[in-house]
């Protein structure tokens, strides 16, 4: 099934592209991203939410391709450019950049020619209802796609001169276009996607390298809400406040008691 999509995403990657509004689409935003620590500026652009557990995010510096119970990876398709590498995890020159376009010398993931990288619910009927991911060395060739199920997702967004347009694949012309960051001559950017409804729960994106000449699609830092319905941003977690509540609680109690205990002598 994987081969048959990404066989009808090479032939129809300009296509499909459209400028007309959708009934019921997703919507992306683009922006510099994040530093998860603003120490730390060598691993690119994170999305904001990044230290929120209610969050899945993958860094993919193991250096080997993620995944856990809720979110599971994969490489499909044919790679006949072997000279210029294969589809992989793991360092390089083209790095998805950091926020200012600082170098990442951290690993990401990289999609050679003829290949794509499949990622899924890893549970059956889970859908996302929000990604977020670090884009980087933009080049020709690149293509990002949403599915749920075999249907296609439609994604809508506002351009630099402020106009309403959506496509339902995400083409190198696209995304460079809009990409904020520059690093080493090449666009970079965090592209994050929302659901407006259940219309436009994912539950497949597939990343995709669909000419070759060298040139490959890089990202990194994958931030992942599992969710039905419209995209609400959360807060720290409930349990996370009571904790807090009571720490502050007893914290009170406790200067109360010292308070009496100062005063009868």
């Amino acid at each position: 099934m994987f081969k048959k999509l990404f066989s009808i995403a090479a032939l129809s990657a300009i296509a499909t592209v459209t400028y007309a509004g959708s009934a019921q689409a997703a919507n992306f935003s683009y922006s510099s991203g994040i530093f998860r620590d603003s120490n730390v500026t060598n691993q690119g652009a994170f999305s904001e939410n990044v230290n929120n557990p209610v969050y899945e995010t993958f860094d993919f510096n193991d250096v080997s391709l993620p995944g856990n119970g809720r979110v599971k990876y994969s490489f499909v398709g044919s790679d006949d450019s072997k000279s210029k590498g294969v589809t992989s995890v793991g360092t390089g020159s083209y790095g998805p950049a950091g926020v200012n376009g600082e170098d990442n010398t951290s690993a990401y993931l990289k999609v050679f020619k003829g290949m794509s990288a499949v990622i899924e619910t890893a549970k059956e009927g889970d859908t996302f209802n929000y990604f977020g991911i670090n884009l980087g060395a933009l080049s020709i060739g690149n293509t990002l796609e949403f599915f749920n199920g075999d249907t296609a997702v439609e994604l809508k967004y506002t351009d630099t001169a402020g106009n309403k347009k959506s496509a339902s694949i995400l083409t190198y012309d696209i995304l460079t276009a809009l990409a904020p960051t520059k690093n080493n001559d090449e666009q970079n950017g965090f592209f994050e996607f929302f659901s407006e409804g259940t219309a436009d729960n994912f539950d497949r994106i597939v990343i995709s390298q669909l000419t070759g000449g060298g040139s490959g699609f890089e990202t990194d830092n994958h931030t992942f809400r599992i969710g039905t319905g419209k995209f609400v941003q959360a807060s720290v977690p409930e349990s996370s406040i009571a904790l807090g509540m009571l720490a502050f609680g007893g914290s009170m109690l406790l200067g109360k008691r010292k308070e009496k205990k100062s005063v009868v002598k």
